[in-house]
Order: structure tokens, then sequence, then C-alpha cells
């Protein structure tokens, strides 16, 4: 797990030295959790900032009528949290479950912070990883309420290659905020005629 964290540094040209990315790591709790284990349920606080260096998560919550509305998909080499529950040590509205099974690398919000202290270049990191996010939610936000759900499908084939073979197709449909039935639609338009 740490050599594909160490790996995704390096590749994020991030200033970290060598020894900096060893303590990052030795900070974190290496965790390995099997297909649909729970993560973070509704009503816990995020007690942890995660990278999963081998497997598939996703953020959710559940509407008042038991429908999932998929959030986010987080994918080897890249991160999740609940970033207002983690932050602010108060309950989440959120899920996060695991897809596959997945090697995960966790860190406390205490334990992250102490590493802010001792290392000001990850402190910077952090703060770039949130705001490319924050334009990246701001950015799928906008698509949903401006574009079809055809071009919102492309879009997501598009931003997550090779997704759509790991991913059952409620999920994407949820994801993408359409029924099955018209993500079914979508995807029989765009099949080749013979």
């Amino acid at each position: 797990m740490l050599v594909a964290f160490k790996t995704y540094l390096k590749q994020q040209n991030t200033p970290l030295s060598d020894e900096q990315i060893r303590l990052i790591g030795a900070a974190a709790i290496a965790k390995t959790v099997q297909r649909k284990e729970i993560l973070l349920q509704e009503g816990e606080v995020c007690r942890y900032k995660i990278f999963i260096a081998k497997g598939f998560l996703r953020t959710y919550r559940t509407g008042a009528d038991g429908s999932e509305h998929v959030l986010q998909f987080s994918t080897e080499l890249s991160w999740t949290t609940d970033g207002e529950s983690y932050a602010n040590r108060c309950p989440s509205a959120y899920n996060i479950d695991a897809l596959e099974d997945s090697q995960l690398l966790m860190w406390s919000k205490d334990g992250f912070d102490a590493l802010f202290d001792q290392i000001p270049a990850l402190r910077t990191f952090s703060e770039q990883l949130i705001s490319r996010n924050l334009h990246f939610s701001r950015n799928r936000l906008y698509k949903t309420i401006s574009s079809t759900p055809a071009e919102m499908y492309e879009d997501f084939a598009k931003t997550y290659p090779g997704l759509l073979a790991r991913v059952p197709l409620r999920m994407v449909a949820s994801y993408l905020g359409v029924s099955v039935k018209t993500l079914n639609r979508i995807r029989q338009a765009q099949l080749p005629v013979k």
C-alpha cells in the first residue's frame, strides 16, 4: 500500500521528500476491506481521511424512501472522506462503502493535522486536492443541471473509463440522477448498428 501511495505522490509532482512521504505513510492506518464493507455510516462522525491504494469505494446518501443517491466514486489512487464531518467532528449524512475488496491508508484528523505542522508541503498539497475536488464537484453539479441524460452518460464514460464494467448500472444511474430504464435506453441508442 505504501508503495502505491509513494508512486501516487511522485506522479502528483509534490515537493515531498522520500523521508516526508515515509513519515506520512507511517502515520496512516493500513486497512484491507472486503466488498460491501461499510467505512462510514450515516449518523457516525467521519474519523478518517482515506487514500485508496487499490480497490473502489463509493459515497452515497439514502433518501427518505430508502433509495440510494451516489455522490462519488473513489477509485484506486484517489482520496475520499466526508469533509464536513471529518473537519467539524459532527455526524455525517453520508455513507461510504467498498464496491470491491480494497486496500486503504487512513489518517485520523489529529494525526493528519500533526503532519501539517511537521510537513508544511503536505498542507499545500492537501489544499490543492481540496481545491481540485471543489472544482470537480461544481463542474459535476453544473453538468447535472445543464446537460441531457445522454450527455451526462458520455461525460461519465470519459471521466471514469472502465468503470462501467466494475459498477452495477443502478449505481451509475443513481450517480447520474436518472432511472435505470433511462440509462438502458441511452446505452441502447449508443450501440453501433449492425
